[in-house]
């Protein structure tokens, strides 16, 4: 007689994707070469929400993908929801795939009595029951630290960085951030590219949100090609008036890159209307028909997600993705 009951069965990869964008969800199970977990999902007349899976998920590596688009807390309960499925339903590992961490932006108290909302977020997945948060480009990196379990911190820096490569010659570009806050990143683009770096210095009005003045700028970028780099596009207001900031300083050319293309409200018109040659973003959020205009590019980012599952669920490195940066 044996002493232990053994099981044969192999580890078993599910994908589920929620209704915010459904679009990455199936582009990344196929990148993976598998199809989505049946879902059943709607919405109750009086808004409360319902999620159920069409297959067992017992003793499944689950990973539930949702990006937390607008209607964004319609979004983020939703993929709440269905972690706390996937953990009644007994699956063994959860993963949560957030393309785009929402309440990113509140990572910290600018004033008193004020919440750090990220932090929230990432407590309620904990709660929820996620072992693990997967997501990309964070808006800052101390967010990993809010999370008590592995984060895995993807970066579309390198994707976006060798699409502008292709389209310009790096010897006449300049990297620029625009605003302190992102020279980090302005800085591994610079790194990445072998271009120089410029930084325009700004002040934000703490009391009247997305609205934003332009005081100067820090390095040449007379002549140049200049690559406005950050995190999000959300109102077009920070970008646009440090394009208008670049081209009274005599650059040739404004390309703009950005991980997320929120694109809100007046961003579109904005943007469409500048002097800024090309806005390059990736569908770490739906881009609709509203939201499309000439002057766009949409990169996917689902073949990177689909690497990163891949070795999380092989237990390999997804820091070597990025050469051991994160």
């Amino acid at each position: 007689m044996n002493a232990v009951i053994s099981n044969p069965s192999e580890r078993r990869l599910v994908l589920a994707g929620g209704r915010a964008h459904p679009e990455l969800a199936e582009a990344v199970a196929e990148n993976l070469g598998i199809d989505l977990l049946p879902t059943t999902a709607y919405t109750f007349a009086n808004g409360e929400l319902y999620v159920r899976f069409g297959e067992s998920v017992r003793g499944a590596d689950a990973f539930v993908l949702q990006s937390h688009a607008a209607p964004i807390n319609e979004a983020i309960m939703e993929h709440l929801i269905m972690v706390d499925a996937m953990k009644r339903a007994s699956a063994k590992r959860i993963t949560v795939i957030i393309p785009s961490y929402g309440y990113a932006r509140q990572d910290k108290k600018h004033k008193g009595r004020e919440p750090i909302s990220a932090r929230l977020m990432a407590d309620l997945f904990k709660t929820a029951g996620a072992d693990r948060v997967m997501s990309v480009d964070l808006h800052t990196a101390q967010i990993q630290g809010f999370f008590d379990g592995p984060v895995d911190h993807l970066w579309a820096m390198p994707m976006l960085a060798d699409y502008v490569k292709s389209r310009v010659s790096p010897g006449n570009l300049t990297i620029v951030s625009p605003d302190a806050g992102r020279v980090r990143l302005a800085d591994q683009w610079s790194d990445h590219l072998g271009a120089p770096l410029a930084i325009i210095h700004k002040r934000r009005d703490p009391s009247v949100p997305n609205q934003v003045k332009v005081h100067e700028l820090v390095g040449e970028v007379e002549g140049r090609t200049c690559v406005l780099v950050d995190d999000m596009i959300d109102t077009g207001g920070t970008i646009v008036q440090a394009a208008e900031a670049l081209f009274e300083n005599g650059a040739k050319d404004v390309i703009v890159a950005s991980t997320h293309g929120l694109l809100s409200g007046p961003a579109v018109e904005r943007l469409q209307n500048s002097g800024v040659s090309e806005v390059v973003v990736t569908d770490t959020l739906p881009i609709s028909e509203d939201k499309n205009f000439e002057k766009l590019t949409v990169l996917s980012i689902a073949p990177l997600i689909a690497r990163a599952v891949r070795e999380v669920f092989d237990d390999g490195s997804v820091t070597s993705l990025f050469d051991g940066n994160v």
